[in-house]
């Protein structure tokens, strides 16, 4: 065949490039085109984020002084209504866009109170101007109620696009925005609103704004509404007192500073416990920052010289002895720090990060001063808190010499891994996989039934060390964990590094039973303080194997639940029995497996992984064509951190209360 010749022209015309090309999208559509842009995820925090964005209008108010109550309302229907009793947002037309303010504000991108220099916001949680414009656009339907001078304005939405003009629908003697909308379905893959998560967002906030009161109200069951209101005049230092409420505190009064520097405002509230880890929550204008910033540097530096000063002013640490370094302060310390500033620089999109520079110093100037006076005025707090981080420094000297003589840069690198782990061939950590195995024999059976290539299996003997009651140096003595830190290649705490990580997916699978379960909270314990990137990165899962195989003829089926247990029987037509009597056994590895029969259906429950056949795991827990996993994430440190505290903290009272309570909800437990 003859190649066709393509002319200059035509090439030309091929690869052009002009304004042509460049697709403009009007109004809302860039946010319908790109959601995850601007709401992280159309999954279930996407969902709420849509909940977050119209409260923070409420909250702007609040902080601005002219709002001390909002509503929160979730209505049949997956809708919601979110109220304030603010000024209103403005409904008179707007010079620039031709329309009402409040048109402009829910129809068009980076509009709002926040950005200009008059009567709107000094001092704002948004900083892309784009809340509520999102909740339009990502809503098939969005109603506005506006209180204000006197009258009630009403416009309704659909898809982002107004039905109707603003017109007043009545007289108000109030003030204040109610938003009613309901998601998209065509755009979120999950429409049922979290009522937990709900109540613990207004929770925060209302601790992070003193004097507010934040209202939440399920009415999507009209038999069985439900009401919460939170109101706390202590702020952030009665959020202290809620986190360390389960542990044994070192200094019985907290710290709290509120205080005007410039033209922000810092607000710190501290406390130590007996506990090894740290709770650091740091928030910029009401939002919170994972991954700190400029006000968190600030706050470490003044805590850091201002113990170090005391102690050394009190003779509490001798001459000869090195200062406390910031890792010998953070061990038992629950701290809050929040400021309040008029042009937050955030880095990056979700606003993990507060970048500005100048926050550093006001925090220092605040912090630092304040909390020489109260460890002046508290001695015996002082001394208490010294007390904590002497020997948090002398555990971090005992845990050095114990990961010199462990974790050696050899080991690391891959030439000393654990004789009991089975490594897989490849070399490539983005296709790998470990499986950390409970025992031997269900370690045998995951060996044969891998994949060699990409899965490595890692079994551990018995139960691994409770950490949360244990330092690094303790942890490290520890064979199981040794060889768990070992074979990931990370290292551990401050020297963790995630490009060293050896596998991309960490998969905990025990056996289904009380020993299991126990196992796998000891492991998730250990990751969750130990090495929380591979939580917060998502590389830990947790695997699901089944609970019954259901047999008839030559047909085998498994299930993974009581209820999928019934369904397999019902499509095979049969009728669950009585469990049939086994015999007694010294050795209980010899017991027969429990069967039921009728009409020619076997079903064998699984008491342990080293039950099945290598066949049996890989088909049902390994294969990635056909496993159910669940990945292990951390949507709620706070609440992660109260109930790992719970658990496996050393305080009895908690733990007997939360089993007391849950008990009654658990059903066919294993003993």
């Amino acid at each position: 065949m003859a190649k066709k010749t393509v002319s200059a022209k035509e090439k030309n015309k091929e690869i052009a490039y002009g304004a042509g090309d460049i697709t403009v999208l009007e109004g809302l559509d860039p946010v319908r085109k790109r959601p995850g842009m601007y709401i992280g995820s159309t999954a279930s925090p996407g969902l709420h984020h849509l909940i977050w964005e119209v409260v923070d209008n409420g909250i702007d108010e609040a902080m601005a002084g002219h709002a001390d109550h909002i509503t929160v309302e979730l209505l049949p229907d997956n809708m919601v209504a979110v109220s304030d009793n603010g000024r209103g947002i403005p409904v008179e037309k707007h010079k620039v866009t031709g329309v009402s303010a409040l048109e402009t504000v829910l129809t068009k991108l980076h509009a709002g109170g926040k950005f200009g220099d008059g009567g709107g916001y000094k001092v704002s949680g948004g900083l892309h101007g784009v809340g509520v414009s999102v909740v339009n656009a990502l809503s098939t339907y969005l109603k506005a109620e506006i209180h204000r001078d006197g009258k009630v304005w009403t416009q309704e939405y659909q898809i982002g696009k107004p039905k109707s003009k603003l017109k007043p629908t009545g007289t108000s003697k109030k003030t204040g925005t109610i938003i009613t909308f309901k998601p998209d379905d065509t755009i979120f893959s999950e429409l049922e609103f979290n009522w937990k998560r709900i109540l613990d967002r207004l929770r925060q906030q209302s601790y992070l704004t003193k004097g507010i009161t934040m209202e939440a109200i399920d009415k999507r069951d009209p038999k069985k509404i439900q009401r919460y209101k939170f109101h706390f005049e202590g702020g952030i230092e009665s959020y202290i007192k809620a986190l360390n409420r389960n542990k044994s505190v070192k200094n019985e009064n907290i710290f709290y500073i509120d205080r005007e520097y410039e033209d922000s405002r810092v607000e710190v509230a501290l406390q130590y416990n007996d506990e090894y880890n740290e709770l650091l929550m740091p928030f910029a204008n009401n939002i919170h920052n994972p991954e700190g910033g400029t006000h968190i540097a600030g706050f470490r530096t003044a805590l850091t010289r201002t113990l170090n000063a005391y102690a050394r002013n009190k003779n509490l640490i001798k001459e000869k002895d090195d200062n406390l370094t910031g890792e010998d302060i953070k061990e038992g310390l629950t701290a809050i720090v929040s400021v309040k500033l008029t042009n937050p620089q955030f880095e990056g999109q979700t606003k993990g990060k507060l970048g500005n520079a100048e926050m550093k110093t006001y925090v220092e100037q605040v912090f630092g001063p304040a909390l020489n006076i109260f460890l002046e005025e508290h001695p015996k707090d002082a001394e208490a808190i010294i007390g904590k981080c002497i020997l948090s420094a002398q555990a971090r000297i005992a845990a050095r010499t114990a990961r010199a003589s462990i974790l050696r840069k050899g080991a690391l690198d891959g030439l000393t891994l654990p004789g009991k782990l089975s490594d897989c061939s490849s070399r490539k950590a983005e296709e790998c996989e470990l499986y950390i195995v409970e025992g031997d024999s269900a370690g045998g059976s995951a060996k044969q039934g891998r994949d060699r290539k990409f899965q490595a299996i890692l079994p551990l003997r018995g139960k691994i060390l409770n950490v949360e009651r244990a330092r690094l140096d303790k942890m490290l003595a520890n064979n199981e964990i040794k060889s768990l830190v070992i074979a990931l290649g990370t290292n551990i705490d401050e020297q963790f590094d995630l490009e060293k990580l050896r596998y991309h997916r960490i998969i905990i699978m025990t056996d289904a039973d009380v020993d299991g379960a126990h196992i796998r909270t000891l492991l998730l314990t250990l990751f969750y303080r130990h090495f929380t990137p591979l939580v917060t990165e998502g590389h830990l899962y947790i695997a699901q194997p089944p609970l019954y195989q259901i047999k008839k003829g030559n047909n085998a089926q498994y299930a993974y639940s009581d209820e999928e247990k019934e369904k397999i029987i019902k499509s095979l037509g049969g009728v669950a029995e009585e469990v049939e009597e086994t015999e007694e056994s010294e050795d209980e590895e010899d017991q027969p497996v429990e069967t039921k029969k009728n009409s020619n259906i076997k079903i064998q429950r699984y008491k342990g992984l080293g039950e099945m056949n290598p066949d049996q795991l890989w088909e049902t827990t390994m294969d990635p064509e056909k496993r159910i996993v669940k990945k292990v994430t951390i949507e709620e440190a706070e609440t992660a951190d109260e109930i790992f505290d719970m658990l496996m903290g050393s305080d009895v009272a908690p733990r007997k209360h939360f089993i007391q309570t849950h008990a009654k909800k658990v059903e066919n437990l294993d003993v």
